[in-house]
């Protein structure tokens, strides 16, 4: 019978880090600091915690190009009539915010990543859970700080939109460090109604999940620390997860001061890694 049959705790965790991606990955608080530190707790190294948090990034755009399917379909249809005249116009002023704004991510982004996962390797276990949390918190400062602006109603990107958007998502590629959380945040500075700033901030969120998961695979030649099973497995339950989820974490989104959620994740996290750093010292 199955219930003999001895458990792979290594698809166990696969499934429950696909779990933390898809419901996570839509809050503004970081789905890649939260899932590096369940990684960590679960006893991955903090290196591969961070590239496979990374690489997870890539279920859950699959269910956001699901989901914003209509919408990237008429951003494409856009494509053949561009002009530069016309960038930042109609239909293509959102197919030139996430090209102008990706350019800038990686700008900002690449430097970052190497520079992480050098850190991480040199972090134990302890510490880069404090240091996800302390991430955690100045996110959640932003966040409050962004709620203080008194909103216009722009509908359209501009270049300068995008310019800091995309470097401000550049800083995401750090664990703790929410991207839907920062992109939202400076898009509302920018004064952008929720709605507007949340349906652009997770259409950027397309090309960053494919490019986060592409630079992993390519750096390390291949998924860093987990079987193949393994990783599939953990890929196709962030999809499934994220495309169930992305509704109703839409609408609490609208609802909930999600400061408050970095705080307190934050804190724990501060907390939690400090117990950790002194308990194995």
């Amino acid at each position: 019978m199955w219930l003999e049959r001895p458990i792979d705790w290594e698809l166990v965790v696969a499934v429950l880090a696909g779990i933390v991606q898809g419901i996570v990955e839509w809050l503004p608080v970081s789905s890649q600091g939260n899932l590096s530190l369940f990684l960590t707790l679960v006893g991955t190294s903090p290196e591969h915690a961070l590239q496979l948090a990374l690489f997870l990034q890539l279920g859950t755009t699959l269910s956001s190009t699901l989901y914003y399917r209509e919408d990237i379909a008429e951003s494409l249809a856009a494509v053949p009539e561009w002009r530069p005249r016309t960038a930042f116009t109609g239909p293509n002023a959102v197919t030139t915010f996430v090209v102008v704004a990706c350019v800038a991510t990686g700008l900002i982004g690449l430097p970052i990543y190497f520079l992480a996962i050098d850190f991480a390797s040199e972090l134990s276990g302890g510490l880069f859970i404090a240091a996800i949390g302390l991430l955690l918190v100045a996110t959640g400062v932003v966040q409050l700080a962004s709620e203080s602006v008194e909103l216009a109603d722009r509908a359209e990107p501009t270049l300068r939109d995008a310019v800091l958007v995309g470097a401000f998502q550049g800083l995401s590629i750090l664990p703790g460090v929410s991207r839907s959380g920062i992109t939202t945040s400076v898009l509302l500075f920018r004064s952008y109604q929720a709605p507007s700033a949340f349906r652009l901030s997770f259409l950027l969120s397309i090309p960053a999940g494919l490019g986060a998961g592409a630079l992993t695979f390519a750096t390390e030649g291949g998924i860093p620390g987990v079987g193949l099973e393994a990783a599939t497995l953990a890929l196709a339950t962030s999809a499934v997860v994220g495309y169930a989820m992305i509704g109703l974490l839409m609408r609490v989104v609208e609802r909930i001061p999600f400061w408050i959620v970095c705080f307190g994740l934050g804190g724990l996290a501060i907390v939690g890694g400090g117990i950790v750093t002194l308990l194995t010292a």
